[in-house]
């Protein structure tokens, strides 16, 4: 009877060593090795122990680590859902090429039907956030083929575009979310910056305004206004603009830039010169910059 329980004893000891070794290298971000041994660890646990579940979360974690979702697909799909699990079952679902099982998976995290366009809509938004950008804009394409009136849809397809310089295009989308959309305050904005980028500083600046009339508390108008002013030679107007834009962003280097600029054409060198000499340290980041440790 001893030695039975001294055999227990010592087999009880070893798995919760190799469980603890297994934590141990998942926060080494040791993910393969981990994943190994805390499976390992997993075939002989208690289903319903804490350290079993401890075990198949990290598991699943460390190969969505890893990108490898084939494998870490069953492990999410056998623990209990949190927000946290069902986001990367979402994500995982996809990279798989189970793309409506991805949608179900997001839609309910945020309590969205499956077959909903808020749920393909909501899709293409996360994809987006990963810069899966053609997926992102096939799953708003989706959500508008269910509903055409859906706000945001046309945002997001807008998005896309403007990353791949498809700048008419965009404005074309960009134009249909307002209609639906008027108080978009980010529509207005990204319009406006459209018009920039096609030099047509007249058009855009109607579009920015209305942008910070919505928002004023976001600095990218104002860069872009006060960008525009200085095109149109009344810095200014560009100063007012972009003096703004510093006191909500101060670490902003294109506004400190075009500031410093704006300034010099005033004949306020001092500060301008100061201000662009400012920008080129903000430009460069910290951990580039050599001088930063000083």
């Amino acid at each position: 009877m001893y030695g039975l329980c001294l055999a227990v004893s010592l087999l009880l000891s070893g798995q919760d060593n190799s469980h603890r070794r297994g934590v141990e290298l998942f926060q080494q971000q040791k993910y393969l090795e981990a994943a190994q041994v805390l499976t390992a660890a997993a075939s002989t646990e208690q289903k319903s122990s804490a350290e079993y579940r401890e075990s198949a979360i990290l598991i699943a974690q460390s190969y969505f680590s890893l990108s490898q979702w084939a494998k870490a697909i069953p492990w999410l799909e056998g623990i209990p859902a949190t927000n946290e699990s069902s986001y990367m079952l979402g994500y995982a679902y996809h990279q798989a090429g189970q793309q409506q099982k991805s949608v179900a998976a997001f839609a309910q995290l945020f309590g969205l039907k499956a077959d909903s366009a808020a749920a393909h809509l909501l899709t293409g938004q996360l994809l987006l956030k990963k810069e899966l950008n053609n997926e992102g804009a096939e799953e708003a394409a989706k959500a508008l083929s269910i509903d055409p009136k859906i706000p945001e849809a046309h945002y997001l397809l807008a998005e896309v575009e403007m990353s791949r310089g498809d700048v008419p295009d965009s404005i074309v989308d960009l134009k249909r979310e307002l209609d639906l959309n008027p108080s978009f305050s980010m529509a207005w904005y990204r319009l406006g910056d459209a018009y920039t980028r096609l030099n047509d500083w007249d058009a855009a600046i109607p579009h920015l305004q209305r942008a910070v009339w919505l928002n004023p508390n976001f600095s990218g108008p104002y860069i872009l206004l006060g960008k525009c002013y200085s095109k149109k030679e009344d810095p200014h107007t560009a100063i007012r603009f972009l003096r703004q834009a510093r006191r909500l962003d101060p670490n902003n280097y294109m506004a400190t830039f075009l500031l410093g600029r704006a300034l010099i054409a005033t004949g306020n060198e001092e500060e301008g010169k100061e201000l662009v000499k400012k920008s080129e340290a903000l430009r460069i980041p910290p951990s580039t910059n050599l001088e930063s440790g000083k």
